[in-house]
């Protein structure tokens, strides 16, 4: 591979106008395709194999235009001070606001106040129930901008009105966080390189890696139901992987001008090496990011593969564009440290290192491999203290009453509760398929007389039949709020006693609605978390022994990333769920944490994870082959390899610290576990407890079994093809001594 590669970065060096082209063609076909293709709404939503999915599809066959699973929202009205909600001007005033309410094209249907029963028994405050033909995801902005409009009107009437329920669900905007990203990411290149030319070619051309893959995401939307929500994991990692990869390589062509060699040369070995590492750490996040789909939640698996597809568009413009735009740099680019002189006509490189000051990698490798056992205890214990509060780990997914009390649903929550208890934010809806039952009937009033037994049950409606008389529907009321774990256990409760009249009366019974299908999907990631993370880390470790040609390296690697994002893990729940620190992240609520951060973290920082792990150890790896000793090889890995995986860590923890700004709690929350996750796995795991376990390990790090040996394909990351190169490539240096 690093031959072809090798190869593959002098054409692209050699032929840079026609490479360039290519790239600049695709942005603006991609681009064009963006702008005339037709708006994507939100995309759909469905989790298939719950069963409150299975129950929302039942409703729609027995409930034709019923909208099960479509948007609602509740528009709760409170009386100013004194005044009741029965009071006759309060009262036009929200019969016309309902008028309002009820006009729209995706609106299904409006539950008057006063008809339905819903004001409190205080009667200070009322609410309206809005139920819409779609889903909160594909419900159109000017249906929330209707909403909210008639909203207004009754608040310029002297009511207290705010607005509650999935229908004001939006895409979260991320604009400002990604310039804060770009805007650190430019100042650690521009440190790494001490050159603004060559700070902005990793700016460049990920921007360019990125605007190609979401506006082909933006093209294909509407054909594919993607969704506006797809590109964001594909925005934020593009641009994360984008300029890391392109970092990676146009450090290590400074690193080869630094050793004599001419431009074009160094730009092909520079892609045949660092670029080898590149294309092997792209697959381990593109493997991470596809592997979404064994959870079975459509949603998730188009950002994944979308994702995927745009961390694959990164890797083919490092590998291409990037030495094409090193190609037009020319001199402007300066290698590494200073300028090669000639040394009795021996490179630079082959100076004794006592010649001048060891750089901090080299240093700090240094005093690990003469301290490994202190180092690898310290950074475990450390790690493993981090990971404590992860044994509290409560999962859940966020309701109105984790939105900041800034928010219109979130005192639209606290008004519901105020007026109607806890429990009414988070209605249970029950389904009775009574068809095979020889007494319906019979089968509705046992199924609400045996939930009304139940404990922490406010209230439980009649049973509403439809039209054939063969299905029914019954509203459960609890007592406690939707995100606790008692809430939970009425659900289980619930279906628990549906086993037991299915039994007895031959009807079946289901529980849906928003709570149920939270818990639904929190059980359904739980379930899917342990085969996803033997899928990604098995095909992974896999790939790494392909790589590294050693068995140990990769399981080294491996629990490594286990360690870092437990104690990742630990650190959201001790802010998120304890709320340390919870003022100084902008954490208004406490409660669980996301059912899906778990999971969305394993996949995504086990590939960035081994971006580090796979450029850091191919160094090593090449020494090692090349003939050092395993602890100088250890060493040598770090005096190339430690302030580029430096700065692409700070650019990835920039990139994703810029979310934790983010007003929505699901969106910090990622951004916050995903900037801490780097953190500990490049600074604990790869700087640290890596090389003390390779230092330990020795020559055995590197062995592989010869049946195994014999089985693998030669890959040749570490480009020990390219040392037969050595002696026909004139360098530099040569043609000076020539022209002398």
């Amino acid at each position: 591979m690093a031959t072809f590669l090798y190869k593959l970065g002098r054409l692209a060096f050699r032929r840079r106008h026609f490479v360039a082209l290519i790239w600049v063609a695709l942005l603006a076909l991609a681009g064009a395709g963006a702008a005339s293709a037709p708006a994507a709404g939100n995309t759909s939503f469905s989790i298939p194999g719950t069963e409150a999915q299975k129950a929302f599809d039942l409703l729609e066959q027995r409930f034709p235009g019923m909208s099960a699973d479509g948007a609602t929202a509740r528009v709760v009205f409170k009386a100013p001070s004194g005044e009741k909600m029965t009071d006759k001007d309060i009262k036009a005033t929200v019969e016309k606001t309902v008028q309002e309410l009820e006009d729209g094209a995706e609106v299904a249907s409006v539950a008057d106040p006063y008809t339905g029963k819903a004001v409190s028994k205080d009667g200070t405050i009322a609410y309206a129930s809005v139920k819409y033909k779609v889903s909160g995801m594909e419900l159109e902005d000017s249906s929330r901008d209707a909403l909210n409009h008639a909203a207004d009107g009754a608040r310029d009437a002297g009511l207290t009105v705010e607005i509650g329920g999935d229908a004001l669900n939006a895409t979260p905007e991320t604009g400002s966080s990604e310039i804060i990203g770009i805007a650190i990411a430019a100042v650690v290149l521009v440190i790494t390189f001490g050159s603004l030319l060559a700070a902005g070619l990793p700016l460049l051309t990920a921007l360019i890696g990125v605007g190609i893959g979401v506006s082909t995401i933006t093209a294909l939307a509407s054909a594919l139901d993607l969704g506006s929500t797809t590109s964001i994991l594909a925005m934020m990692i593009g641009l994360a992987v984008g300029i890391d990869y392109a970092l990676f390589i146009v450090s290590r062509y400074r690193a080869e001008l630094a050793e004599g060699r001419e431009r074009e040369e160094a730009a092909g070995r520079a892609v045949g090496t660092a670029g080898s590492a590149v294309v092997f750490a792209g697959l381990t996040v593109v493997i991470a990011l596809v592997g979404l789909s064994v959870v079975n939640i459509p949603m998730l698996t188009k950002m994944g593969i979308a994702a995927a597809g745009t961390v694959a568009v990164a890797v083919l413009i490092a590998l291409t564009m990037v030495p094409a735009l090193l190609g037009y740099a020319g001199r402007r680019v300066k290698p590494a440290g200073e300028k090669s002189k000639l040394l009795g006509g021996r490179r630079k490189a082959e100076r004794p290192q006592s010649a001048g000051r060891p750089n901090l990698g080299t240093r700090w490798a240094s005093f690990v491999v003469r301290r490994p056992v202190a180092v690898l205890l310290l950074g475990v214990v450390g790690l493993g203290a981090a990971a404590v509060p992860a044994t509290s780990l409560e999962l859940g997914l966020p309701d109105d009453g984790s939105q900041p009390t800034s928010t219109t649903q979130r005192r639209a929550y606290d008004l519901l509760s105020e007026g109607f208890g806890a429990g009414f934010n988070g209605p249970l809806m029950v389904v009775v398929d009574a068809r095979d039952s020889a007494r319906p009937k019979a089968a509705f009033d046992e199924v609400g007389d045996r939930i009304k037994s139940l404990g922490n049950v406010v209230t439980v409606t009649p049973a509403a039949p439809n039209e054939a008389g063969d299905t029914a529907t019954i509203t459960v009321i609890p007592d406690s709020k939707p995100s606790s774990t008692t809430t939970e256990d009425l659900v289980h409760a619930i279906r628990d006693t549906g086993a037991d009249i299915t039994r007895s009366t031959d009807a079946t019974v289901l529980v849906t609605g928003s709570t149920a299908m939270n818990i639904d999907v929190s059980q359904k990631l739980n379930d899917a978390l342990l085969p996803y993370l033997t899928l990604v880390v098995g095909l992974a470790f896999l790939l790494l022994i392909v790589v590294f040609r050693s068995v140990l390296v990769p399981l080294k690697a491996a629990l490594g990333f286990l360690l870092s994002v437990l104690a990742a893990l630990g650190a959201v729940v001790a802010v998120f769920q304890w709320g340390w620190l919870s003022g100084l992240m902008g954490v208004e609520e406490t409660g669980p944490v996301m059912s899906m951060m778990p999971i969305f973290m394993v996949g995504v920082v086990f590939g960035l994870a081994m971006d580090y792990e796979v450029f850091l150890v191919t160094r090593m790896r090449e020494a090692y082959v090349h003939g050092e000793n395993p602890s100088q090889a250890v060493v040598t890995g770090f005096r190339y390899g430690a302030r580029v995986v430096t700065a692409a860590a700070v650019i990835m923890i920039a990139v994703f610290s810029g979310f934790i700004g983010s007003g929505e709690s699901m969106v910090k929350m990622i951004g916050f576990g995903l900037a801490v996750a780097v953190l500990f796995d490049a600074f604990i795991v790869r700087m640290a407890i890596v090389p003390a376990v390779l230092a330990l390990l020795g020559r055995r790090a590197w062995w592989l079994p010869g049946w195994l040996d014999r089985l693998l394909p030669n890959v040749d990351v570490e480009g020990e093809g390219l040392r037969a190169l050595d002696d026909d490539r004139p360098r530099d240096e040569d043609r000076e001594l020539v022209r002398a």
